[in-house]
């Protein structure tokens, strides 16, 4: 299951917060409750572990552990019930000075079902399944080919990323001297058909290895060779089956790769990268038609915002997390929705480059 990217940026956020906690001995508190579990049994499980706790021999540490115990205890007695994906809940002395006291408590709400259990005591937080939420699991496979090159990647979230790429020895359409015509033409099929055999092993060998994980294989090139590929004997049957679709594209190498990605809005439509394209699209259709629906520039976006204007808040992810916070509190006030905007893609540039931050508006707006 996908996240989106503001709930990306929220966890990455926290992840980043907890990271700063150090214990001095093992006492910050670490628990995480999995889906539709008996919030009472955590509870009580954790008053057990607080009279365990006075058994350390260390004052301090022992304090420390109590205190953590007792405050998530009073948290969780906030809620009536399990939240519906979880609950991770994290508490500690964070003071930076030795014998004073900070106790504080986080829980968060994970995203995507949480079906691990966890109780632990230790020098840091355990965050190593929030980081792993963080990870875009599911990828996509692109193969770009013509009678002379082909190239292969994956597409990650919304970077391309370049895996293999090969140059066939299919001769050109001149034939040399001497040469009959026909034996041209059988010297270019053999030629042709050793390269589409040498790309399909390229495929087996990059793809196969995590087939389980490629959501899908997109294969794209001008002419006809990408159909002679795809309907031949040339792709192993395991990876064949995860062909998804063909696609007409003008261009092979890296260009051929991201006007893959361009023409493959229908097969993506479900992906986080077709949304961020989509809204983005729409944004610059509107600047160059009906400039007075957005805005951009961070001054600009935070003006229209505090109006109460903005229908879409477009946030670069290269903006500090402070000012992210801010724009999507300030959203939250007025029902705005917020998109994070990646810079791995064009349009994520674009963004970037004219100020991080942009608007769609609910109305023209007309300004003086």
């Amino acid at each position: 299951m996908s996240i989106t990217a503001m709930q990306r940026f929220k966890l990455r956020k926290i992840i980043k917060e907890l990271e700063t906690y150090r214990g001095r001995h093992t006492e910050l508190v670490t628990v995480y409750i999995p889906k539709d579990y008996d919030l009472n049994k955590i509870i009580n499980h954790l008053s057990q572990e607080v009279g365990t706790a006075s058994n350390i021999k260390s004052t301090a540490t022992r304090k420390n552990v109590t205190d953590a115990l007792e405050k998530m205890i009073q948290h969780l007695r906030l809620y009536k019930r399990t939240a519906e994906n979880g609950l991770m809940v994290f508490s500690g002395n964070v003071s930076e000075r030795e014998g004073q006291s900070d106790v504080k408590v986080w829980s968060i709400e994970p995203p995507v079902p949480l079906n691990q259990r966890l109780y632990r005591c230790d020098k840091e937080f355990v965050l190593d399944v929030l980081r792993d939420m963080c990870e875009e699991k599911e990828v996509y496979a692109f193969v770009v080919l013509d009678k002379r090159d082909a190239h292969l990647a994956l597409l990650r979230g919304k970077t391309i990323v370049p895996v293999a790429k090969t140059h066939s020895e299919v001769p050109g359409k001149m034939r040399a001297g001497g040469q009959s015509s026909v034996r041209f033409e059988r010297n270019r099929e053999l030629a042709l058909k050793d390269h589409l055999k040498k790309v399909g092993d390229y495929m087996k060998d990059n793809f196969l290895p995590m087939i389980g994980q490629i959501k899908g294989i997109i294969v794209g090139g001008p002419g006809q060779t990408k159909y002679e590929f795809v309907e031949g004997d040339y792709i192993t049957d395991q990876v064949r089956r995860k062909v998804i679709a063909i696609k007409d594209i003008g261009y092979t190498e890296e260009v051929g790769l991201q006007e893959l990605l361009d023409r493959s809005d229908d097969v993506l439509a479900q992906e986080e990268v077709a949304d961020e394209k989509r809204i983005m699209n729409k944004f610059f259709l509107l600047l160059s038609t009906k400039p007075n629906m957005v805005c951009y520039g961070e001054a600009d976006a935070a003006k229209f915002l505090d109006m109460g204007v903005v229908d879409t808040l477009l946030l670069s992810e290269s903006l500090p997390d402070e000012t992210i916070t801010k724009f999507e509190e300030k959203a939250q006030q007025f029902n705005s929705i917020v998109k994070i905007i990646s810079t791995e893609t064009r349009e994520g540039v674009q963004l970037r480059d004219i100020g991080k931050a942009a608007a769609i508006l609910r109305y023209e707006v007309h300004q003086e």
